[in-house]
């Protein structure tokens, strides 16, 4: 494709061990459970992509909401991307031997086209780096993305090194939306003195950052509620979207965005079938997110989620927490916040 001959060399390289790291769980953790064909299960709509979007069309119409804002979608450079498959691939100890297919394993264009055939009006790019060197090469090719695909939110990344608040600075100016930041994958502390900078620029900005820094899958040397806290009492205003609910943190980080009102939380893989078995969200707890009903986003990880898309919307809808909430997290939280 042209952009990738127009790209710079690529400073990927292999997915190094922080990389695998991050997409694992401990050797430890219970496997999912296999889909039980009941309604709502991992294999609920195991069919045709026009028989999926039919689904994912009639629960947002349902809902009465002229479609859904998914804040948690990955796209990245084909290559990029396609090692990231082929480490799900291998099935290997860092992910406990636990079979994750790709359920959404296509071409960029056919992933955007099912996107918009589900009604997803607007989603993201979620790029990261998993070592120093990358991040500016992903908002490069980022760039590019977002002016070929009108429904996706510029986005763009970054990481502790030197020069990281000139290049987030440029992708600011380059109309970047939205930032994502992997603690787990790329091994690092968010609250590094490099970081200090470039978090005061995109909280000043207004700018979301979409930050997995929970411990789920698996624990990083610096995942966990208090790396993130650190950042906060720095940065109060820092517009951090906490992914996965925090999982499996997820009491302590809906205590931070009780204290902080600009902390939100996506529902990325919370709920399913799949993360319940292993990692499952406290019943007790859901009043309390209920309560920041105004500040949960829909996220999926498509396309790398080892079950149907519409099995996210499924598992939210079960809760049982009301239609008004669900309109809310499935579209108009985002809706706001994006000012679309």
């Amino acid at each position: 494709m042209d952009h990738h001959r127009k790209a710079p060399p690529d400073p990927a390289g292999s997915i190094e061990p922080e990389h695998a790291r991050g997409l694992a769980h401990s050797a430890g953790s219970p496997r999912p459970r296999a889909a039980t064909g009941a309604p709502g299960s991992l294999d609920e709509g195991v069919t045709s992509s026009g028989e999926q979007a039919d689904e994912v069309r009639s629960f947002w119409r349902r809902l009465g909401l002229p479609g859904l804002v998914d804040v948690h979608t990955h796209f990245m450079p084909e290559r990029v991307l396609h090692k990231v498959w082929d480490y799900f691939d291998t099935s290997g100890p860092l992910i406990g031997g636990i079979e994750w297919p790709i359920s959404y394993r296509r071409g960029e264009a056919e992933r955007t086209a099912l996107l918009q055939e589900f009604g997803v009006r607007a989603f993201t790019a979620m790029l990261y780096p998993h070592k120093p060197g990358m991040a500016r090469w992903l908002n490069g090719w980022a760039v590019d993305f977002a002016r070929r695909t009108p429904d996706c939110l510029h986005t763009a990344t970054l990481h502790p090194e030197p020069g990281v608040e000139t290049y987030v600075r440029e992708a600011v100016e380059a109309g970047a939306r939205v930032f994502k930041a992997h603690v787990q994958v790329g091994s690092y502390d968010p609250a590094d003195e490099l970081l200090q900078p470039a978090w005061g620029l995109l909280a000043e900005a207004r700018i979301p950052v979409v930050i997995h820094c929970g411990s789920g899958p698996a624990p990083g040397k610096h995942t966990g509620p208090e790396p993130i806290a650190r950042v906060l009492a720095r940065h109060p205003k820092l517009r951090l979207v906490v992914a996965h609910l925090g999982m499996p943190e997820y009491e302590e980080f809906l205590g931070l965005a009780e204290r902080y009102d600009q902390v939100r939380l996506d529902t990325t893989m919370a709920f399913t079938d799949f993360t319940e078995d292993f990692m499952p969200f406290p019943r007790h707890a859901l009043p309390r997110l209920a309560g920041l009903g105004d500040r949960v986003l829909l996220g999926s990880d498509f396309p790398n989620i080892p079950y149907p898309y519409a099995h996210q919307l499924h598992a939210l809808e079960r809760l049982d927490l009301g239609q008004e909430w669900l309109r809310a997290v499935c579209h108009d939280n985002a809706a706001s916040l994006f000012g679309l």
